[in-house]
């Protein structure tokens, strides 16, 4: 395992290195203080899983994240002070796979990476190589990844692809928040509570052109799940 810390407070990288070295003694932790050098590091090392800070001395962490999603769908763990629910909902909508405000459990930041890197090389959606799913005007290709949208890609986050696959995968039925939450995020013991989960569903409702205040393609099945219609 390969882990980039973007971040300059060299006491944090030290526990952060301590903490993920406990847990995987082989791996390899490369660590940058300076925003535009993390994204050349993300091209350069190609990590397994980049943790990035958004109070960088050189540039927002969130221009940081912008920047990596323009190349790459590595997953990203945004570590920070701010607590503010707008800095959240900024993170996942460019494209963040997890969110931890300072200070932080760093067993809980090891078993986010964890989940992470289980979800990325465990199919959870038990679909084969060169399956094609189509809904209407809806497109999925799961050997590419790509969606289309009346014959238009659509770019999504890695968290709205397999969001969407799941749903998509399940027409016509309701998914709950815990099948979501297992099939997306992996089956660790990690807390997603639902207002990520709604944040997510709500940014990748806007990019199939969804109405949020009366959706036709995502349902909303009140305390139970979402149903995606045929």
């Amino acid at each position: 395992m390969k882990a980039l810390i973007i971040e300059d407070d060299p006491n944090l990288i030290k526990a952060v290195l301590l903490a993920l070295r406990a847990r995987w003694p082989q791996s390899t932790v490369v660590s940058v203080a300076e925003g535009n050098k993390g994204v050349e590091a993300v091209e350069a090392e190609s990590p397994d899983v980049v943790i990035l800070d958004l109070g960088l001395p050189d540039t927002d962490g969130l221009d940081v994240l912008h920047q990596i999603r323009l190349f790459s769908n590595v997953p990203i763990i945004i570590i920070t002070v701010r607590s503010e629910e707008i800095d959240r909902l900024r993170g996942l909508e460019l494209g963040a796979d997890d969110y931890l405000v300072k200070p932080f459990s760093y067993l809980e930041l090891v078993a986010r990476v964890n989940a992470l890197l289980r979800r990325v090389s465990v199919d959870n959606f038990g679909t084969s190589a060169g399956t094609t799913l189509t809904i209407g005007d809806l497109t999925i290709n799961s050997n590419s990844q790509e969606v289309f949208l009346e014959g238009n890609p659509i770019k999504l986050t890695p968290i709205q692809y397999r969001l969407l696959h799941c749903l998509a995968s399940n027409a016509g039925h309701v998914v709950t928040h815990a099948t979501l939450v297992s099939k997306v995020w992996g089956d660790e013991e990690v807390e997603i509570g639902d207002d990520s989960l709604k944040v997510h569903i709500h940014y990748l409702r806007k990019k199939l052109g969804d109405k949020t205040w009366s959706p036709d393609r995502i349902i909303t099945v009140p305390g139970v799940g979402y149903r995606f219609k045929k």
